[in-house]
Formats: C-alpha cells, sequence, structure tokens
C-alpha cells in the first residue's frame, strides 16, 4: 500500500513539472500581435498601461487627456456606455489611429466602443472594439 502511495505521489509530481515546464516554455514563446510588434517598434506603450492613449498607445503628459463621450447609465448601475475618440496626438494624425481588438487603422469618423465601470479611487476603461469590428 505504501509503494503504491509513493508511486501515485511521483506519478503526480512528474506530471506537475512536466506541465509547469510546457508552460514555461510556451510562454517565453509568445508572439504578439502584429498591432503590439507596431506599438513596440515605435516606442510606444501598450493600450491599457497607465496614462496612455487606447486609440494610438501614446503615452500622455500631465494634463494630456483623451477625448471621449460617456453615456448616461440604462439600468442605474456603476457601468456606462462610452465612446473615445482619441487624443492630441492620433487626432491631429500624428499618430496612427489603430483599434487595439482589431488592430484596424481607424478613420477620422470612427471611435472606439467601450464600457466605463466608475470606482471609487480609479475608474476603469474596458475597450470592446471599434465602430469597424462590432459591425461585423
Amino acid at each position: 500500500m505504501r509503494q503504491m502511495f509513493l508511486f501515485f505521489l511521483f506519478v503526480t509530481l512528474a506530471v506537475a513539472l512536466l506541465w509547469f515546464g510546457y508552460t514555461l516554455l510556451l510562454g517565453l514563446g509568445k508572439k504578439a500581435p502584429d498591432g503590439q510588434k507596431r506599438r513596440r517598434s515605435r516606442g510606444l506603450n501598450f493600450p491599457g498601461d497607465p496614462q496612455t492613449c487606447p486609440v494610438c498607445s501614446t503615452k500622455l503628459k500631465d494634463g494630456e487627456v483623451v477625448k471621449s463621450l460617456a453615456f448616461p447609465s440604462l439600468t442605474g448601475g456603476k457601468d456606462r456606455f462610452m465612446h473615445i475618440k482619441g487624443c492630441l496626438y492620433c487626432l491631429n494624425e500624428e499618430v496612427e489611429r489603430v483599434c487595439p481588438v482589431c488592430n484596424h487603422v481607424l478613420f477620422e469618423s470612427e471611435v472606439l466602443i467601450c464600457r466605463l465601470f466608475e470606482r471609487p479611487h480609479r475608474s476603469h476603461v474596458h475597450v470592446l472594439g471599434c465602430t469597424y469590428c462590432k459591425k461585423s
């Protein structure tokens, strides 16, 4: 009985170590999506980084804001829909406007469709997509 328990223990540890090694190797070899490669090569941040424009991934300085429109909540809750146009840099066409979901280059009339979750200390914005990828 004791030998069977030790055998089961060693098999379990071996499977766990193999799984850990496999996920570690796969995690190091992951490729970033095309849009993220393009942003990193330009020296910009990812769209989800703090104080970063979600449209062009430009790091915003103090006092710079993203042009957006938040709609009233339909259910009276703490979450609302929101449209994001972009920051000063991407609205002046200095930087390419790209949807972080589908990597579609946005035209001037297209916006990002988001959900705004209001929290006591800091609000959170979740990008659902652009007007192009939400259509299809």
